[in-house]
């Protein structure tokens, strides 16, 4: 009885398991016509399954980047708007010189403020004024729009045009 449980030790169930994938694999490739027959089969598979492989992961990479840009617009309009309501028509500097943003410096603003553009395409701001003026209790609102090349080999590539709008009301 205790040379069954000494047995058993040296061979416990991860040995067997080795054995067994060993003599799997040697018998496997035992035989020589069946070696042969398959020496190229694994290279046309991969062959067929890369194409298919990259376009999935570059179209993946794509998506993740547009879903990136589109964040970056959104703070792009965010940022806008939040400079356009601390200087409505009643903004004046501690020096009494108005410190008022016409919708064109606005606009300027937003297109300046240098956030990364790792698409690659064209932004356009629109800054308006829903109740008609830039007076304080009024509202603003920036619309950021985004053209967005995708670009995924074997597809046709394409434009997607991104938009975010912020609207809040003047403070000043």
């Amino acid at each position: 009885m205790s040379q069954i449980s000494v047995r058993n030790i040296a061979e416990g169930p991860g040995r067997r398991a080795w054995r067994t994938w060993h003599g799997f694999f040697r018998r496997h490739h035992a035989d020589p016509q069946t070696a042969e027959a398959e020496r190229g089969d694994s290279l046309v598979e991969f062959a067929l399954t890369i194409p298919i492989l990259l376009t999935f992961l570059l179209g993946l990479t794509e998506m993740c980047l547009g879903y990136y840009t589109y964040e970056w617009i959104s703070e792009a309009a965010r940022e806008g708007t939040r400079y356009a309501i601390v200087r409505g028509a009643n903004c004046e500097t501690s020096a009494g010189a108005s410190c008022e943003a016409t919708a064109s410096d606005v606009n300027t603003y937003v297109t300046s403020i240098g956030l990364p553009n790792l698409g690659g395409g064209t932004m356009i701001a629109n800054t308006t004024y829903p109740d008609g003026d830039e007076v304080s209790p009024h509202r603003v609102k920036v619309v950021v729009t985004y053209t967005f090349p995708y670009k995924i080999p074997w597809v046709t590539s394409s434009n997607i045009s991104l938009t975010s709008t912020s609207e809040m009301y003047i403070l000043q």
